[in-house]
């Protein structure tokens, strides 16, 4: 029990930090009716995101992927930074013991390819453009997370937990572990109906260590996520997220402030993913494994079994040397939390299985010999199981696996 309870504290303090979004008539702004100063504060953000391409892609979803080089990538713009060498490749990936972690059954490929590639030694960039900025809740807080508060959580995860996640719904599973040096997992893809546009949907998962009661919580992200107040449409897509000090000024999505450095030249992060799975029909996955390379410390990302870049060692505190929990799941954001029709997943319940719910498969974490295993022990928890819910299993195929999501607001979700 107090296994338990110790685990749900640090899955608690990690999950629930997302930023109120203005609302959507707020995006209708434009650079014309702006004062001069709010319009030179605009440009002066989307200069420094915004590099210089040597190349440049329309994708047929509206987005323009830049094609950055490698060395002028907003990373090095970090003051930690400044003299980095950049570690083009992982030193050594981690080993699996089991053959089938390795397999992922159909390919992945993003919307941007249909229109081309990016050319070596750049990487792709989706261009952040006046109205995404607009959208945010102010300038200074475009691409970032907050905390928020909540009712109390005692009842789940103690009294010394803070109250953070108000407007957050989850239906997750963690794995506690003194010294975890990263997971893999493969992530059913879903597009989930989106109630409104402030509210976002979501399925990935954490690295975490230090605590955010201490404001020195670290989190290392990735899966994807439905969320049209950030990215203006709803698309399915790839998203990152990493902070040291529990969300309050380090840390960003995607690329959208210094420290991930990115080094493959195929996937845009925050670019849309397609195929995605339907109901009944065909189900896609997409392999995510993030891992600590042990020589450099850094911490890297795989996606559909391609290195993408990494997250510094130099720009974490307790994740220089590992991490201490790792969660998997999914998550609804919504300021109308409970009345919200915004899906998890498939918008399906868990109980409905294979093709109608959505699924995690082959839950692993890395160990300290860099070895991929199946997690000492698994807890799940769901704030309101009759709006979104979460079951695990194991099975010869599917290692350890969770089925969860749901419809939100229904006759028995108040």
């Amino acid at each position: 029990m107090a296994a338990m309870r110790t685990c749900l504290v640090a899955l608690v303090v990690a999950l629930g930090f997302l930023f109120l979004e203005r609302p959507a008539t707020a995006a209708a702004e434009t650079t014309a009716e702006m004062s001069a100063e709010r319009r030179q504060e605009v440009q002066s953000l989307l200069r420094r995101l915004n590099k210089t391409p040597l190349a440049t892609i329309q994708s047929p979803d509206g987005d323009i992927i830049d094609c950055v080089h490698v060395s002028k990538q907003p990373a090095f713009d970090h003051p930690l930074l400044k003299n980095h060498t950049i570690q083009m490749r992982p030193s050594y990936h981690p080993r699996s013991l089991n053959q089938n972690y390795n397999i992922t059954t159909n390919p992945i490929t993003q919307t941007w390819h249909q229109n081309g590639k990016c050319p070596e030694n750049t990487i792709p960039i989706r261009r952040t453009m006046v109205e995404d900025v607009l959208r945010a809740s102010s300038i200074s807080r475009y691409g970032k997370k907050r905390p928020r508060s909540i009712p109390n959580l005692n009842s789940i995860s103690g009294p010394d937990t803070p109250n953070v996640l108000n407007g957050h719904k989850h239906a997750v599973a963690a794995a506690q572990d003194n010294k975890c040096y990263g997971t893999k997992a493969s992530f059913n893809l879903w597009q989930p109906t989106i109630a409104r546009t402030n509210d976002f949907s979501l399925s990935q998962l954490w690295v975490t260590a230090g605590s955010y009661s201490g404001n020195d919580l670290n989190t290392i992200e990735a899966g994807w996520q439905v969320y049209p107040a950030m990215y203006g449409d709803s698309n399915t897509r790839l998203f990152i997220y990493w902070t040291r000090d529990a969300y309050e000024h380090t840390g960003c999505y995607n690329l959208g402030c210094p420290g991930f450095v990115q080094t493959n030249n195929q996937i845009a992060i925050g670019g849309s993913l397609s195929p995605i799975s339907t109901y009944g029909g065909t189900q896609y996955d997409l392999d995510i494994l993030v891992w600590k390379d042990a020589p450099s410390g850094n911490w890297w990302l795989q996606v559909g079994g391609n290195d993408v870049g990494y997250w510094p060692s130099s720009i974490f505190s307790y994740l220089q040397d590992s991490a201490s929990s790792v969660e998997w799941g999914g998550e609804v954001f919504s300021p109308d939390a409970g009345q919200t029709s915004t899906q998890m997943g498939s918008g399906h319940f868990p109980n409905e299985g294979f093709g109608k719910a959505s699924h995690i498969k082959n839950m692993l974490v890395v160990d300290s010999s860099n070895t991929l295993r199946l997690p000492s022990g698994v807890n799940l928890l769901a704030e309101q199981s009759n709006c979104y819910n979460v079951q695990s299993g194991t099975s010869v195929d599917w290692g350890t696996y969770i089925y969860f999501g749901g419809p939100g607001k229904n006759p028995n979700c108040p």
